[in-house]
């Protein structure tokens, strides 16, 4: 799997997380090391120190490694790891596409695109998901055949706030518990990641792009998903953000947006898009009206 910008240029990224990884999932003492981190204990002790004030030191080595450009963000004093990884970018630095028929990325991240098809199957890595065990609402999960499945994949080294794709309300969140696995795909070559992951999905009711699903997944030693209160919500709305880890964006649409082609191309390549928030990664069809 590579990885490519909006101008086809692959991004190099550091490997050194997917070694590890690889070395984890796929031999006999990685995985019953995986069975003690994923224990919820273990997570919570993480996130506390995390959390806490001796995490400090870790932020500038992370800087330096991740070439994280802190001229983006709103540079503080800050008193953890975790007050430094949910960072806020400034004011101009991401461009929320403001044309209302054009989609856009809720968050930096690394995008997969996937037609849904009529068995219910979205894949991801070489494995196959059913959106039922995904969402686990048969019922809701039908309704999206023939439509859109996009997966954004952040990275320890992403912005890690999210926000809302267009206008619209919101339903009260749907928290799945789960097992913290990472969302990295060599593990998915051992473990169905998603359908073992904590998550949380809303059901968003958007003015242009109809009923659309939008899911956060945990990952291995992210302690919380925060989501805000928020009922009634603008393009470009803070949803909330990951603490501390690597996570995941799931979003589900009905065959309602045309996605660009180079990230559809990508994808069909099993390689990745780097998109930033804000981003246009695709338009509404021209055909089709929203119902009533």
């Amino acid at each position: 799997m590579k990885i490519y910008d909006r101008k086809g240029r692959e991004v190099i990224v550091d490997q050194s997380q997917n070694r590890f990884l690889k070395l984890l999932y796929s031999h006999f003492i990685g995985r019953c090391l995986l069975k003690i981190l994923t224990l919820p204990f273990v997570t919570a002790i993480g996130g506390a120190y995390m959390k806490s004030s001796l995490s400090k030191r870790k932020i500038q080595p992370f800087i330096i490694k991740n070439h994280i450009d802190m001229n983006d963000y709103i540079v503080e004093d800050f008193h953890s790891y975790n007050d430094f990884f949910t960072r806020h970018i400034q004011e101009g630095k991401r461009i929320i596409a403001e044309e209302k028929d054009q989609l856009i990325a809720p968050a930096d991240s690394k995008l997969t695109y996937y037609r849904i098809e009529n068995d219910l199957h979205i894949k991801i890595k070489d494995s196959l998901y059913s959106l039922e065990d995904l969402l686990q609402n048969k019922s809701l999960a039908k309704q999206y055949v023939g439509g859109v499945c996009l997966i954004f994949r952040l990275t320890v080294d992403d912005y890690h706030r999210y926000c809302f794709i267009d206008d619209g309300t919101k339903e009260e969140d749907c928290y799945i518990p789960g097992i913290f696995h990472t969302v990295n795909p060599i593990a998915n070559d051992y473990y169905p990641i998603y359908k073992q992951n904590s998550r949380s999905y809303s059901l968003l009711h958007t003015l242009h792009f109809d009923d659309v699903v939008m899911m956060e997944v945990g990952a291995m030693m992210v302690g919380k998903i925060v989501n805000h209160s928020i009922k009634d919500f603008s393009k470009g709305d803070e949803k909330g953000y990951f603490e501390f880890g690597g996570s995941t964006i799931v979003v589900l649409l009905k065959d309602i947006v045309d996605i660009d082609k180079d990230i559809i191309e990508n994808s069909s390549r099993n390689d990745e898009t780097r998109v930033l928030m804000g981003e246009k990664i695709g338009v509404k069809k021209a055909s089709v009206t929203k119902s009533v």
